[in-house]
This record gives C-alpha cells, structure tokens and sequence, in this order.
C-alpha cells in the first residue's frame, strides 16, 4: 500500500491531469499494480429501493420531483424483494450490493426500521452491503453500522466551487458533515462525483482535492459521467469524451492510490476498448446490471463477456475489509431517537433549475 497525501493542491492534480495521456497511463498503472491487482474488477449491483419523488433540485438527477422527467415513482421497496434481487446479483458475479433511496435525508421511523432489516439480511448473504440514503446523523449512522452496513456512498458531485451552481437545497458542507458522521463507526466511505455538468476541469482537481483530504481517504471513488435526462436542467448538455473519462480515472488512481476507484454512470456510451483503457489506468471496480437507479448500465452478462475478454476476475467480497458483524434489532445498543434534522438549505437560485421546474412537460 501506497502512503496517502493528503495535502494535494488543485495545481498539481491539474498538471497531472493534463499529463501527454502515454505518460499519465503509464504513471496511473504503475500506481495501480503497487497497491491493487490489476485483474481482480469488484463488481456492485446498484438497487433502487425508493424511486422518485426527491425534494432536493440536483440539476442532473431525474428523479427529483420537481423536474418533469419519465421517472415512475415508487414506495420502498419490502425486505422480501430486496432479499430476491440480492440474490440474483449475488448469482451473477456481484460481490456488493448498494441500496439508494431518492431521500434528501433518513429519517427515524418504520421505514428506515425497514433499510436496516434489508442490510441485516443482505449482510446475512454474505455479500458487502452499501447504501446511499441522502444525509445522516451519527445516531443514524450507528444503528446502520450495528445492522452490518460495509459502505456509505455520499457523493460530493463536483469541486465545492460548482457545487452552489449544481444544487441549491443543500450545502457542500452536509456531505462532509454526513461522511464525518460514517467515519464515527466501522462502515466504509464512498464518495466520488460526475464529470460532464459543464464544470471547468478545475473544477474536477477541486473535487479531488476535496476527496484527498478526507481523513482517511474513501475506500471507494465512484467516478460518473452525465446521463443527460430529458426534463432535468442538464438534458442539452453533451456528454463527455471517452479521453476526459480516461483522464479523470488515471487522475483519481493517482490522486487516491489505495482506493477503490468505480467505473459508474456512462459505461452504456463506452466502447469496450474505451473501458479497457480505464481498467489500465486504475479502474477496478464497476456497477453491474441494467439499471444504476434509474440510469440505463449494460446489461451484467456483457459485462462477464468483456471480463472474459480482458482477463479480468470478479473480486471476491469482504478482500479490502472484513465482514461487518450484523446484531440484531432487539440486541441493538442504538435506538430510533425520532430525528428529522433539518440540514442546511443554502436558498440561492440557479437560474436553470428553476427553468426545468417550470417547464411544461408536452
């Protein structure tokens, strides 16, 4: 293992990012084979368990309510299902399993009784259990960590800079503030963000810069480009190049030399040959199967196909971390304390997500 740094400035991961791109390969390789093996990809499944409906106005997520998009809400979803499609991404190759709910933030109650139960039982499978549920409190946290929760994924999205032109019902400081609030327990950190929302690519050093100084570093980076969504402010916006991906990947590789970094959002725009070209620079982790919530991904059996193809193995679950202890509900030492913390609500405007709101769907 690599030792971090912590104190990168945005210059120096610019120049890096900027490296004739044979050279930061090269660079980005080599950092990746002193600290993982290069064959072994983990493979996640990502499980919509609460679709649509979010209050928050993240320009580039169609399942904000606000916004006119195609997305078809649902209710949360039971542990029975959850426990039925656990097992079938546990059959195809996938080692994690990530549970998302469209929530601004958990709140105590039945329903976040129930995500534990799902954790508690998916954990039982064998398998790393992460969720993404929007900000939480230490108490919250506990309680998901006492259920055997492996990973936390709150995303910072981009450079704290873009961030106020992105999402105006939330602060860059509550992601840091909830990623402060995992790090009280044993449960890992992911936390990445997406290139493509039209930030400049200083924008993208920021973010990194950010992430390098989190202490410890997230043990996985989820790296996404835009899908641009019809009806969400961000549908007009070109997607990114395969090079800027490329770049961005080796960079992170670079930047965080012992974590985990995630092919997520976009794959269904690269060539296999585009997604080889990220392996070698230090990609070693993917989401599996058709959907990355409501976000079309190729489908699980391609993937195995391309796998085959390149040499690459599914990495084995719990390698990076042992398996969380799941207690059960009535042994639980941290209890629904009825929270409903408000957070942060910034109440500037942007200009083009109050635009998308006000569009009439035709």
């Amino acid at each position: 293992m690599m030792e971090t740094k912590h104190n990168w400035t945005k210059e120096e991961i610019l120049e890096i990012y900027n490296t004739p791109l044979m050279e930061l390969l090269y660079k980005a390789a080599t950092v990746h084979r002193a600290n993982h093996n290069p064959n072994q990809v983990q493979v996640s499944t990502l499980l919509s368990i609460k679709t649509g409906g979010c209050p928050e106005d993240c320009g580039y997520c169609p399942q904000a309510a606000r916004y006119h998009t195609d997305i078809e809400g649902n209710d949360l979803m039971s542990v029975r299902q959850v426990k039925a499609q656990a097992l079938r991404a546990k059959s195809s190759g996938s080692s994690r399993v990530c549970m998302g709910a469209a929530w601004r933030n958990v709140k105590d109650g039945p329903e976040f009784d129930s995500v534990l139960e799902m954790v508690r039982t998916i954990n039982k499978l064998d398998m790393e259990v992460c969720c993404t549920l929007g900000m939480i409190t230490e108490n919250q946290a506990q309680r998901l960590a006492e259920a055997g929760l492996y990973a936390y994924n709150h995303n910072l999205d981009t450079s704290e800079d873009y961030y106020k032109d992105v999402i105006s019902t939330r602060a860059f400081q509550d992601r840091l503030d909830t990623i402060d609030n995992v790090r009280k327990t044993n449960v890992t950190v992911c936390s990445g963000g997406i290139i493509g929302m039209g930030e400049a690519i200083e924008d993208r050093a920021g973010m990194l810069v950010a992430l390098a100084r989190l202490s410890p570093q997230p043990e996985s980076t989820p790296i996404n480009a835009l899908v641009p969504v019809e009806g969400t402010p961000m549908e007009e916006i070109a997607p990114v190049s395969i090079w800027e991906m490329i770049r961005m990947v080796a960079t992170t590789r670079i930047v965080l030399p012992n974590t985990q970094v995630r092919l997520s959002a976009g794959r269904t725009q690269m060539s296999r040959e585009g997604q080889a070209m990220c392996f070698f620079a230090g990609a070693n982790s993917i989401f599996a199967g058709d959907k990355l919530l409501t976000t079309p991904n190729p489908d699980v059996h391609e993937d195995m196909k391309m796998f085959e193809l390149l040499g690459l193995e599914p990495m084995k679950p719990f390698v990076k971390k042992d398996q969380p202890q799941t207690v059960d509900a009535q042994y639980s030492k941290y209890k629904d304390q009825g929270e409903k913390p408000k957070w942060t609500r910034p109440g500037h405007t942007i200009e083009r997500n109050v635009e998308a709101k006000a569009k009439v769907k035709i």
